[in-house]
């Protein structure tokens, strides 16, 4: 058992797909910062096969940079003594494609979807649903489970005490299947069953024998309530056991750690829930990367996520296009552009997906397709977080399974405090203001939202880092990690063209600034750089900020370079249908928050 209290020098490590990236954390004059940071080369695949060979050198980067003996051969010294080891050493993964699961549940809207909030919250990539009314034939489930071969399946359904015949048949369908794990040849699949308590005779008959089965409390005990812990918490113990273990070079690696190797996003998600538990706030997260874009939230307490596969920057970016279309994408270009043209551009980039923007001019459609895919994502997760199907409705136990009504999004974009966002686009951007506006532009928050960058992606070593120091990796979020870039100031309501809307007062390190905005512009009240800012926004007869219309709201945010940003443009976002207004409306914009250079 580790005594936070003892802890001075913490390494953690995350293994990604392509980079594993190493970080060293000291604590210095009383607080816990980051010291270093290095990275190189995930090894997990052909020539070495060993993932351990990727993270001793990116802590000899570690160990160049800082000066300290971490190091004693291909061991990590432990624990620290004088300038030499590390007293906790942790580390997250999603190397070799992550965990990939499969869920399968009686109704799709209801159990399904439970099951793959459990798996999403886990920090699994889910392959596939399945479900008893999915319109699918018996023999086409049994073909997709064959071919998809996940790391581990959930199986759920039916309430505690109610009927337990299509959990029984959903099980049957499991076993003829008869997977195989996508890793290793030498054990049995591992299948979690959450279902029916009244079912687990009749489920462990039938996969015993053929998978690695262990049962937990039921997902969905009653319509009325989700109770995903238990499911979430055997998802990593299996993702341990089963599935880390079986990948070249992980069962040296959990070895050397003091505690569970967690997969990325659930460590993402964790320290999003965190920060969400500490202020009693509302929060949303998201990483774009260059094949998915994930999107965490918390509201009201309930956190959700959420995997847009096909959703991403590089690889994925001609998914991008496909589902935006370029109309979508072109209207966030503050020039003329052939759709021609700006279809080879993306060309060039799919082609080339590993590429950085060489001019200023692909740099702007960079950004414009990096609003179109956080935008579509986050409506994907707006779709996806939603209150429990089938609750406070009287029915018969055939309405239930024939439920396929939707419930009401948990997204409360008005109440939203925090928007925090990481991924290479949004992180590394040459100028904050160009990370501000892109989720201002595909969030579209309403009221009064703080705005944010995690800085250098350090959000996964922090996240498994809080599981046994929660104090630690929370100074070092808030001192290290999160670049705050200012708050965001959108009314909410109707009104004509050069109205009246908001006046905002900011008062920051006594320093007073008064902006009067009228409906349809973007501006920005340049705040110093005091860490906070007392605004007094005043909002016109019909317009919202978040206390009801016409009614004006006084709050503390985090300030930042970007300033205040003053978005009157509307919700939804309306940008002029004539290319010449449009254009001349972006630039305006561009120009007031100092997006970019003149030359644009």
């Amino acid at each position: 058992m580790i005594d936070p209290s003892e802890v001075r020098v913490i390494l953690a490590t995350d293994c990604g797909s392509t980079t594993t990236k190493a970080i060293l954390v000291e604590k210095r004059a009383g607080s816990y910062r980051l010291v270093v940071r290095g990275e190189a080369p995930t090894t997990v695949e052909a020539p070495f096969e060993d993932v351990t060979r990727g993270v001793l050198n990116a802590v000899r980067e570690v160990e160049e940079q800082s000066g300290r003996e971490i190091l004693d051969g291909d061991r990590i010294v432990s624990p620290a003594d004088g300038g030499r080891g590390v007293d906790i050493y942790v580390s997250t993964s999603s190397a070799g494609g992550g965990l990939q699961m499969m869920v399968a549940g009686v109704v799709k809207s209801m159990t399904a979807e439970s099951a793959e909030r459990a798996a999403l919250g886990a920090g699994a990539i889910v392959m596939e649903a399945l479900a008893s009314n999915d319109g699918r034939l018996p023999h086409e489930r049994i073909e997709r489970i064959r071919q998809l071969r996940p790391d581990m399946i959930l199986l759920s359904g039916g309430v505690d005490g109610g009927t337990k015949s299509h959990v029984v048949e959903m099980a049957e369908l499991i076993s003829a299947a008869d997977p195989r794990p996508r890793l290793g040849s030498g054990y049995n699949l591992p299948v979690i069953y959450a279902g029916n308590v009244d079912a687990r005779e009749d489920v462990g008959r039938i996969l015993e024998d053929r998978t690695e089965l262990s049962q937990v409390d039921n997902l969905r005990p009653v319509l009325e309530a989700e109770h995903l812990g238990p499911a979430r918490e055997r998802i990593h113990t299996l993702f341990m056991e089963h599935v880390m273990a079986q990948a070249p070079g992980y069962r040296d690696l959990m070895e050397w750690t003091h505690v569970p190797i967690m997969p990325t996003p659930g460590a993402v998600g964790r320290m999003v829930r965190v920060v969400a538990d500490r202020g009693d706030i509302d929060v949303v997260g998201v990483d774009i990367g260059g094949a998915t874009t994930d999107v965490f939230s918390v509201f009201g307490g309930a956190f959700n996520r959420t995997v847009s596969a096909n959703l991403g920057m590089s690889y994925s970016i001609s998914n991008v296009l496909t589902e935006a279309g370029l109309e979508a994408i072109g209207r966030w270009l503050p020039f003329d552009m052939t759709d021609a043209d700006l279809k080879d551009r993306l060309g060039n980039k799919m082609i080339r997906p590993t590429s950085i923007p060489q001019t200023l001019e692909e740099l702007v459609i960079e950004q414009a397709v990096a609003r179109e895919a956080l935008r579509l994502a986050f409506e994907q997760h707006r779709n996806f977080a939603v209150e429990l199907k089938g609750v406070q409705q009287h029915r018969t136990i055939s309405d239930t399974f024939d439920q396929q009504t939707g419930g009401q999004t948990l997204v409360d974009l008005l109440n939203l405090d925090l928007i925090i966002g990481s991924g290479g686009v949004l992180s590394h951007a040459p100028r904050r203001s160009q990370a501000a506006l892109m989720m201002v532009d595909a969030f579209q928050p309403q009221g009064i939202t703080n705005l944010a960058v995690d800085s250098i992606f350090m959000m996964p070593h922090l996240g498994v880092l809080s599981t046994v120091h929660e104090a630690a990796a929370l100074e070092v979020f808030d001192r290290d990690c999160l670049v705050h870039l200012g708050p965001c100031v959108a009314p909410v309501g109707t009104g004509s063209a050069g109205a009246s809307c908001v006046k905002v007062k900011a008062k920051a390190a006594g320093v007073e600034a008064v902006y009067e905005a009228s409906v349809g512009e973007l501006a920005a009240i340049p705040t110093g750089e005091a860490d906070e800012v007392v605004l007094e926004v005043a909002p016109a007869r019909g317009f919202d900020v978040g206390a009801g219309r016409g009614a004006p709201v006084t709050r503390t945010v985090r300030n930042g370079p970007v300033g205040v940003i003053i978005d009157t443009r509307g919700r939804p976002l309306h940008l002029a249908a004539a290319d010449a207004e449009r254009v001349e409306m972006l630039q305006r914009g561009y120009r007031a928050l100092d997006i970019y250079p003149e030359a644009v």
